[in-house]
């Protein structure tokens, strides 16, 4: 196992230098990167015990592979491939290939990284893969967008970078356990570094203007595995330490519902589902031992509503009414926003009660409240008009690869419902379709007629570098507290 992970680790890089060589063979080589890690996945899934590789004893420098790193890797497979499928027929350069095939390699990376200096490394080729993507079109906008998620994720890796020095510094090492014993300051700038990765928080609004202003395929690729990056090491850290499990479940209920309180009154489609993102990170965060799953069922749906989204006829929802859109786009863009508000038959319902069984009793009430919004924002989405006929200008937008894709990721939704098929209970099936109706009515009766613009001050950069101060003091205060904050909870 260790001689294949090393070689699945590789082959993403040595195939997009090919790719940039024979540029022929670039959709060919980069879906067979993502049919790769499929294989690899199932094969983790398959392994009993966990595989641990050690690079440089001396460092601390090494990978674990094991059960979560299988959920993201499949989940960057599934998403990836269908990206590549989505752009097949639309002329889309082997630079764009090359770009995405670096990606993948990299975020797959960041999945079985055991260590701070090696995950440094795959965050910051992650920056630059996804920098090169957003500005693919050339635009003015498209690169000043690119050039904005750049400098903040620098800003960010900078406060990482010095927590990975004070780890070192502590133990001569740079596992993640190293955590443990560290100076509070070194888990601070850590853990600011992964949650302005991640989305995560107030430090993620950085987030919306990035994904939303990317083309479709983009998005989908951010959306759906790229913030997972900054996600993961979170998840593996909150699992290996137990003090760190409260932190990382406070920040999970914090963005959970901070995202769902801006997606519930946003008016475009793929601004709300950009701040959906922030939100259902948040679900990942807030159960730990269960979030590979959750970020599965996230990804693919996530990747497959901002492939719709781009070949809707507006981005503006209310536009959107005076637009029926066909039935058919209008059947998936159901599927994916039944199973994101937790309906059974799609593995949305499963993980959502997975999660809800592993919540502590304090993150009971924002979670259920985060749910309902939840529920409150994908009704914009199931209550818009639809008709059978279609316009010239939408069939030759809808092409063959964007079916492929809708089979890949919806089709991966009912698949991966079979997961956690102990669900199917009573209870549990009354308690989601209890909340999706609440949030059906309330967008009916009340968020359906309201006309609340919040404003955008917070996402200007200056304000980001702002807040980036602002949660590393409240970072520092946890961690410095948390023998307190432990108990507390």
């Amino acid at each position: 196992m260790t001689n294949l992970t090393v070689a699945w680790m590789a082959i993403p890089f040595v195939l997009g230098f090919i790719i940039y060589l024979i540029p022929q063979t670039a959709r060919f080589l980069a879906l067979g990167v993502a049919l790769l890690s499929t294989g690899y996945a199932l094969q983790v899934f398959f392994t009993a015990s966990p595989v641990e590789i050690q690079l440089l004893d001396s460092f601390g420098v090494s990978l674990a592979v094991d059960q979560l790193s299988g959920f993201f890797i499949i989940t960057n497979a599934i998403v990836t491939a269908a990206v590549i499928f989505y752009c097949w027929p639309t002329g889309k350069s082997a630079f764009f290939y090359m770009n995405a095939v670096f990606l993948h390699g990299s975020v797959n990376a960041t999945f079985i990284c055991a260590d701070f200096i090696s995950l440094y490394v795959a965050l910051e080729v992650i920056s630059i893969a996804s920098f090169l993507l957003m500005t693919y079109p050339r635009t003015d906008r498209s690169i000043w967008v690119g050039l904005r998620y750049l400098f903040v994720s620098n800003v960010a890796m900078l406060f990482y970078l010095v927590g990975a020095v004070l780890v070192y510094k502590a133990h001569h090492s740079f596992n993640f356990a190293g955590l443990e014993g560290s100076p509070p300051e070194a888990i601070a700038f850590i853990f600011l570094g992964l949650l302005a990765k991640g989305g995560i928080f107030v430090s993620g609004l950085w987030l919306p203007l990035t994904h939303s202003e990317s083309d479709s395929p983009v998005s989908a690729l951010l959306s759906g595995v790229v913030v997972k990056a900054g996600v993961f090491p979170l998840v593996r850290c909150a699992l290996l330490l137990e003090e760190l499990d409260p932190i990382v479940r406070f920040f999970g209920v914090g963005t959970a519902v901070l995202g769902v309180a801006y997606a519930v009154f946003e008016k475009d489609t793929k601004r709300m589902l950009a701040f959906h993102t922030i939100s259902q990170l948040g679900f990942v965060l807030a159960a730990p031992a269960v979030g590979g799953f959750y970020a599965l069922t996230h990804g693919l749906v996530k990747s497959a509503l901002f492939l719709i989204a781009g070949i809707l006829p507006s981005r503006s929802f209310k536009e959107l009414h005076y637009k029926p859109i066909p039935t058919s786009i209008w059947v998936a863009l159901i599927v994916a926003s039944f199973s994101i508000s937790g309906f059974p038959l799609l593995s949305g319902f499963g993980a959502k009660v997975l999660t809800s069984k592993n919540f502590l009793p304090w993150q009971v009430v924002g979670m259920n409240i985060a749910a309902l919004g939840t529920a409150i924002s994908f009704a914009k989405f199931i209550f818009l008009p639809h008709s059978k006929d279609t316009t010239e200008s939408h069939s030759k937008k809808v092409q063959w690869g964007f079916w492929v894709a809708m089979a890949l990721l919806l089709g991966g939704l009912i698949a991966a419902n079979g997961v956690y098929y102990q669900a199917y209970t009573l209870k549990n099936i009354v308690k989601p379709l209890i909340t999706i109706a609440l949030g059906w009515l309330s967008y009916w009766f009340i968020f359906r007629k309201l006309n609340i613009k919040l404003p955008r001050t917070v996402e200007k950069i200056d304000h980001l570098m702002g807040v980036m101060s602002l949660t590393l003091l409240l970072l520092f205060w946890i961690v410095w507290t948390r023998s307190h904050f432990s108990i507390l909870f």
